[in-house]
This record gives C-alpha cells, structure tokens and sequence, in this order.
C-alpha cells in the first residue's frame, strides 16, 4: 500500500528539514547583514579614500565592512525575530486576510464538520479549526505550527462541485499534511522567505536611495564596487532562501493522496476528486507561499522547474497503480455486451 511505503521517512525528513531551516537561517541572515555594512561602508565613500586620494585598496573597505557587521548583525537579527514572533502566532490570520478565509462552526457547515470531525476521531487526531473561502475556484489547503493552530480550509467551489465521499477524500489529503508535518515545514519556510524578502528590501532601498543614488557615489574610492558586491551577495541570499522553496519535496503530495486513501478507504474518491480538481483549482489573489499549501497549483513557472506540485495526471497514474482506484470515466463507462 502507497500510504505506508517510507510515510516514517517522510515525516522524518520533514522534521529533519525544519531543523535545518531554523539551522541555516542566521546563516542567510548573517550574510544580509553583511551586506548591509559593505552599504554602510560605501555610502561613507569606502575606507579606501581619503583627502582626495586612494589610501587602501579593497581590504581595507572590507576591513571595515567587517567592523560594522555586529551592528548591522544585531540590527537584522532584532528586525527578523520581531518578525518570526508577529509571523509564529499571527500567521494564520495573514493568511486569511490574504484568502478571505473565515471559520465555520458545526451549526453553520454540519455536512462539512462532521466530515472532517469523523475522519479525525477515526485516528485521534486532534480537530483542527474548519474555514471556507468563498470562491468558484476548487481548492483546499492545511495552515498551522501546532495542535491549537491547525486548520483545514477549503473553497466554497469545492463544497458545490465534490459529492460526499469526494470531499472527504480532499480534507482526509489536507488532514494526511497535517500527520505528515508537511504543513509545519511549508509554513516555516514561508515565514523564512518573507523574512528575507524584507530585509533584502531594506539592503536594496538603502543601496539605490543611499548609495548609488547618491551624489556623489561615483567619486567615492570603492563605494561603487562595494555596491556592486553587496548587491550580488543580496541576490545570493535571497536565491538561497527561494530555492528552499522549491527544493522541499513534490513528494508530499503523493504521500497525502495516499494517507487521504488510508484514512477513507476509497482511492476512486480520491482520483474523482482530483479529476475534478484539475483545471478548476486557480487562485490567483493568493499569495505563492499560500498557494503552495493548497492542494493544487497551477502555478508551474519557467518549463515547470518552480512547480510545487506534480501534475495531477501523475498523481491520479500514483493512485490507479499502487492504491488500485480506477478512474472516474473506467467507472461510468457502460461495458460493451
């Protein structure tokens, strides 16, 4: 059965790789901070020129970039840790603000509540806030960093478009995120990269308002090719913190329709679901670290090298060959007498 084949070493490399997230971050950081004194450095007009003349060469400026690192250091850890605070207990609600996801009660969705509250008592799981979005579009997606903070949200489309088994196919895929810590990881790393992104802002305001925008940069000694580092160094960075994106696994897609397969049973629910799915599920108001949550994304970049997803077709070819579902058009067609 998919559902089991390696799911502990899923989880493990998930909780493996959030590590290694909150690892490698003051890495990143660290650089961007450096960044930000060689901006320092050259808005000063470089260390290197003095009384109208060069008195030390590169080294020097970079000498003195390095003295103005701790500062800048304290500056981007203070700036990102008020931001790691704001994003931990408020992302949830940035990402609704972003969605226009709101929750719903058992009084207000029975249908729906009791879908997902089934699925959850059925492997003591805990029951995670439910949200609907109002939109045609058909899609779904788990939030959340703990027990308190899952939640499950999924598109009004979804609920009009997926018959019963169908849409428990799709919150028993968003509940197997969850299980699976995929949802903690996607989380930890949207957090990471709209870190960068601001604070690679603030290194680029500062170069283009204080620096080469300034009057007098292209007189300055070295300011100019500090420039031109800092801005090669902030690129550096904010790649890095981009392909972390990217590079977490297209896999936990396969592992939640297989884990969605093992909590109901029903692989045909899961491969109609997705079959209806496909072609339906855009959102393009939401953000690309939400839309990477969802349980599909049209979005596949440049020949498909940024997709975040598998083709749904693959996913359905996972589904009909390991978990024996056939698809939805094998199971309407009238055999031939």
């Amino acid at each position: 059965m998919m559902g089991a084949v390696g799911l502990r070493t899923h989880i493990w490399n998930n909780n493996l790789k959030s590590v290694l997230l909150l690892a490698g971050f003051p890495f990143l950081l660290m650089l961007l901070a450096f960044a930000a004194a060689l901006v320092f450095t050259a808005m000063e007009g470089g260390s290197g020129y003095s009384g109208g003349k060069f008195d030390g060469g590169l080294g020097v400026d970079f000498g003195a970039a390095i003295d103005n690192w701790p500062v800048m250091a304290l500056s981007s850890f203070i700036i990102a840790g008020i931001w790691f605070v704001i994003a931990w207990f408020g992302h949830q609600a940035m990402i609704d603000m972003s969605t226009g996801a709101h929750s719903v009660t058992r009084q207000d969705e029975p249908e729906l509540y009791n879908l997902l509250e089934n699925l959850c008592i059925s492997r003591g799981l805990t029951m995670p806030k439910l949200k609907i979005i109002e939109t045609d579009a058909l899609n779904a997606y788990a939030s959340g960093l703990t027990d308190k903070q899952y939640a499950v949200t999924v598109t009004r489309g979804l609920m009009k478009t997926l018959n019963k088994a169908e849409l428990e196919a799709v919150l028993a895929h968003e509940m197997s995120h969850i299980r699976n810590k995929d949802v903690r990881l996607l989380v930890i790393s949207v957090i990471f990269v709209g870190i960068f992104s601001f604070v690679a802002q603030i290194v680029f305001r500062s170069l283009f308002w204080g620096g080469m925008g300034g009057r007098s940069s292209g007189r300055r000694g070295n300011g100019a090719l500090l420039m031109i580092i800092a801005i090669a160094i902030v690129a550096i960075a904010y790649f890095l913190a981009l392909a972390i994106r990217f590079a977490l696994s297209r896999k936990r897609e396969y592992m939640a329709d297989a884990g969605a397969v093992e909590l109901t049973r029903n692989p045909d629910a899961m491969i109609s679901a997705l079959e209806k799915i496909s072609g339906r599920s855009e959102m393009p108001k939401a953000p690309d670290g939400v839309r990477e949550m969802m349980i599909e994304n049209e979005k596949a970049g440049f020949a498909g090298m940024f997709a975040t997803h598998p083709p749904i077709e693959k996913r359905i070819e996972a589904l009909v060959e390991f978990a024996g579902g056939q698809r939805l058009q094998s199971r309407t067609s009238v055999p031939s007498v």
